[in-house]
């Protein structure tokens, strides 16, 4: 007995007007309305949120029963895991669907960062690293990825090239991504160049490496396999894994990747399937250094080898495994809370062949690799569609 996906919302990415609470809200109703099920048959309800001082809503579980009457006295969870906070939202609906405790869950990820300034966004994630060895010496995300990347450089050569691909490539898919934060192509070259519009941020890496910081939100409608026969649509968790790591960088090599290494390894093995039978992934390019690291995670290519991928054009939109076909976080936005659950949303999207403008050829299996701090909590899902 596995879960579902028989519905689900997602708004905008980018800056918005709206509060917490109604991007909450408006993913909740559309989610609900796209299953095509009553409020009332929710048997119980997660909230991926990470805030840590983003907005002064700290209590935000039950702000989901503001969507309708029906949500009342239904249990109500928010779930952090830092930017996996998303995706441990779902695998927590998914427990309880396992248990039998649950037939229907909605699942929310959100998010609202841009209420604060950028430098206050910047040191409240950097709490979300080791703090005593990492944020209270002064290291950002960005800088915590930049020494990954010199890492990365000082033994297998300079990548930078690499990493504007990378850019290049999913700010390209973002254009066909009628959620995303930035819908414009920028290009190699832009994307290669230091400038005065993609200034270094921290050595090697550039604004262009960079995901954004977003507000948005999006949701999931969970079911029972039972239930999901009555649906009119259902994507099944064929197999997912969650790993987590050391929180210390001291006590890892990041260049190795192991935490996502190992996910994938599980989720692909429980699944039977290899790597390169996914039609397409949706994975957590906080930085476009993480996605490097990420297909050689995924066991696309050995350790050194990542821009190989790039070479032979596996991973582009129309290769034969498309990798972040949204854009992701680089060009969508990376709304915290909500980025794990965006990602099941649009990989179910692509199952289904309702992914619009985004939408890869004939697509069986999609994997999705959602990642909180420095490879720290990792989450890889396959999914298949079943209706």
């Amino acid at each position: 007995m596995t879960a579902h996906i028989v519905g689900w919302g997602h708004s905008p990415f980018g800056k918005q007007q709206l509060d917490l609470e109604s991007l909450i809200v408006g993913v909740a109703r559309e989610a609900i309305a796209d299953a095509g099920v009553a409020a009332a048959e929710i048997d119980a309800i997660w909230l991926g949120n990470f805030n840590g001082g983003l907005v002064p809503d700290l209590f935000c579980s039950s702000l989901a029963l503001q969507a309708d009457d029906g949500l009342r006295w239904k249990p109500a969870t928010r779930v952090e895991n830092a930017c996996a906070s998303g995706a441990a939202a779902v695998y927590a609906a998914i427990d309880a669907i396992e248990s039998k405790r649950v037939k229907l869950a909605l699942v929310i990820g959100a998010e609202k960062m841009t209420g604060v300034a950028g430098a206050e966004v910047t040191r409240i994630l950097a709490h979300a690293s080791y703090v005593r060895e990492e944020a209270a010496r002064g290291l950002s995300f960005p800088a915590i990825f930049a020494q990954t990347a010199q890492a990365y450089f000082a033994r297998y050569g300079d990548q930078g090239a690499a990493l504007a691909r990378i850019a290049a490539k999913n700010h390209a898919n973002g254009v066909r991504n009628p959620f995303a934060q930035i819908r414009k192509d920028l290009g190699f070259e832009f994307c290669n160049t230091v400038s005065e519009k993609n200034p270094v941020i921290a050595a090697p890496l550039r604004m262009t490496d960079c995901s954004l910081v977003s507000d948005g939100a999006a949701a999931l409608i969970l079911a029972d396999a039972d239930t999901a026969r009555a649906m009119r649509k259902a994507v099944r968790f064929r197999a997912r894994a969650q790993v987590n790591d050391f929180l210390p960088i001291s006590r890892r090599d990041m260049v190795a990747f192991e935490g996502p290494r190992r996910a994938w390894s599980q989720a692909l093995a429980a699944a039977g399937c290899a790597v390169r039978d996914l039609s397409l992934a949706e994975v957590h390019d906080c930085f476009t250094m993480a996605e490097l690291l990420t297909y050689e995670a995924m066991g696309l290519a050995a350790p050194g080898q990542g821009a190989s991928v790039l070479d032979s054009g596996l991973v582009f939109a129309d290769g034969a495994l498309p990798v972040n076909p949204s854009g992701g976080l680089k060009a969508k936005g990376h709304p915290i809370g909500a980025s794990g659950v965006s990602m099941h949303v649009l990989a179910a999207m692509q199952l289904c062949g309702m992914a619009g403008a985004m939408q890869v050829r004939a697509p069986q299996l999609a994997g999705v690799f959602n990642m909180g701090g420095a490879a720290v909590a990792n989450y890889v899902s396959i999914l298949e569609r079943v209706k």
